[in-house]
Formats: C-alpha cells, structure tokens, sequence
C-alpha cells in the first residue's frame, strides 16, 4: 500500500518514558519515522500520532531512521 509523505510529531511508546519522533511517511499499514538519536528501541512498540495510538514493529532501520509496520 503507498504511503504518503507528511510531517508529522509523534511518541514512541514503550517504558515510562514516551520518545519523540518525527512521522515522514504514513499509510494504513506503517509509517517511516525518525528519531533524533539512533537509540535503542524494542523490535515492538506503541507509536501515538494526533491522539492515536497504534502498536507496530520495526520492520528496517537506517541510522535515525525506522521503518515501521502496525500490528
């Protein structure tokens, strides 16, 4: 399915903690995120966009960059 390009604030969502990213590209089954440091993250998690919160799992990654598939 294509995703479109937007721009986006988010949470990654998984400890105490929410982590902020910024959403490039959204569809109805992923989204390609960025984070401002190439931390360590579990292969699952919760990522909120515009109140919504979706579980996903990371299905790439390229420096601070993650490609991500909802569950």
């Amino acid at each position: 399915m294509p995703r479109r390009r937007v721009l986006k604030t988010g949470t990654i969502e998984f400890g105490s903690e929410p982590i902020p990213c910024i959403v490039r590209s959204l569809s109805a089954e992923g989204a390609r995120i960025e984070v401002n440091s190439p931390l360590w993250f579990p292969d699952r998690f919760v990522l909120a966009i515009d109140g919504e919160r979706r579980s996903c799992r990371i299905v790439w990654k390229k420096e601070k960059r993650l490609g991500l598939a909802f569950e």
